[in-house]
């Protein structure tokens, strides 16, 4: 059996492999991974807006791995407009990032529950094969953070690469176009980050539990026997 001071650590180790699973879940789920503002370029057009009026032109877009909404503003007040990427935006997008975002993020479920399972396999008892050691542990935590970290750049690389926002802004507009005029990684963008953070500080964490404790020795006073004593 572990002692107390591993089992703790281990136990810390397994919450954050927990943690990082709760937060994927939470960023697949809520649609805001990036927000911005679009400019509706042939509202401005017709009316040959001045600096001082494009904000009458200005609406806001937000949207995440499945979902979104737009607010159009093209000079008659705002209009909200929800959407879906699947099935049909998707194929206005790079369909096959999309996708890999998509499935990097569910392997990382996968490994954020095994590292879960390594870790509280350490807490109550000490394995008999290496890999299922400290040493598993830290393996699990890499490939679920690198899995991660690669959904994120992946997903980074649509929006900078691919003009992921302008493509979903313009889905379906037959009569306005739309252009970006500012954008930024929103909660569960930042979500997603936080659980790779976990995973990386799970790698502390267990290289803290490898820390030996000090041994509390008890001195032994030894007994004196003196000529007088064995008289007696």
């Amino acid at each position: 059996m572990p002692g107390w001071f591993k089992k703790a650590w281990y136990g810390l180790a397994s919450f954050l492999s927990f943690s990082s699973f709760v937060l994927i879940i939470v960023a697949l789920a809520v649609p805001h991974w990036l927000s911005g503002k679009i400019l509706c370029q042939t509202g401005v057009d017709l009316v040959n807006a001045t600096d001082s009026e494009l904000v009458n032109f200005i609406g806001d877009i937000y949207y995440g791995l499945f979902r979104g909404c737009k607010v159009r503003q093209c000079g008659l007040g705002g209009r909200q407009s929800r959407f879906t990427i699947f099935p049909h935006l998707v194929k206005e997008l790079n369909a096959g990032l999309h996708v890999t975002v998509l499935l990097l993020l569910l392997l990382a479920l996968a490994l954020a529950l095994v590292s879960m399972g390594f870790a509280i396999l350490n807490m109550i008892q000490v394995p008999c094969r290496a890999i299922n050691g400290p040493g598993g542990i830290c393996l699990w935590n890499v490939l679920a953070g690198g899995v991660v970290a690669l959904a994120i750049m992946s997903f980074m690389a649509a929006v900078k690469f691919h003009s992921l926002t302008e493509r979903i802004a313009n889905f379906q507009e037959k009569l306005f176009q739309f252009v970006v005029v500012e954008e930024q990684y929103d909660e569960s963008f930042w979500i997603c980050v936080a659980s790779a953070t976990a995973h990386a500080a799970n790698l502390v964490v267990v290289a803290i539990s490898q820390i030996p404790l000090p041994e509390i020795k008890t001195k032994i006073e030894e007994a004196t026997v003196t000529a007088e004593d064995i008289l007696y």
